[in-house]
């Protein structure tokens, strides 16, 4: 009997723990793994309050890692897995990279890329949505209602 391959739950536990680490750093709690050959080569969170810095998302920085981790800009060979729906910035960044997978959690219904315009991937990114969608969501909202207060 071979060795079990890791599945797309396996790695999305990898990013909500990701997602985790961001909520304990008081950041909006989005995780990102990027996977290639069953193998975890990058793992980010956002880190946007703590770098003072807009566009570090927790899908671009796994961006950088990985395509250092490579030694390559290209992803094709790659699937990202981030607890929310990227945004247009995150998705475009995505395009660039040629990532060849796309998995996310919850949807983002005020900023996911799918509102502007659902072809800002690229053409061969293939997109799976909805992986421990419930769990992503209820850490972002228990995050947004303890900040109300």
């Amino acid at each position: 009997m071979g060795l079990l391959q890791p599945n797309d739950e396996d790695f999305m536990r990898d990013a909500y723990r990701e997602a985790e680490k961001a909520f304990e750093k008081d950041e909006i709690p989005v995780g990102a793994v990027i996977a290639c050959n069953n193998q975890v080569i990058a793992r980010a969170h956002n880190l946007t309050e703590q770098l003072k810095d807009v566009t570090a998302h927790a899908e671009m920085q796994a961006f950088t890692a990985a395509s250092d981790y490579l030694g390559s800009k290209f992803l094709e060979e790659c699937t990202l897995y981030v607890t929310l729906e990227p945004c247009p910035m995150c998705a475009g960044a995505a395009f660039w990279s040629r990532i060849g997978r796309l998995v996310y959690g919850a949807e983002d219904e005020k900023r996911g890329y799918t509102l502007y315009n659902e072809n800002l991937l690229h053409p061969s990114t293939k997109v799976k949505s909805g992986v421990m969608a419930n769990e992503s969501k209820t850490l972002l909202q228990e995050f947004f209602r303890k900040k109300r207060k």
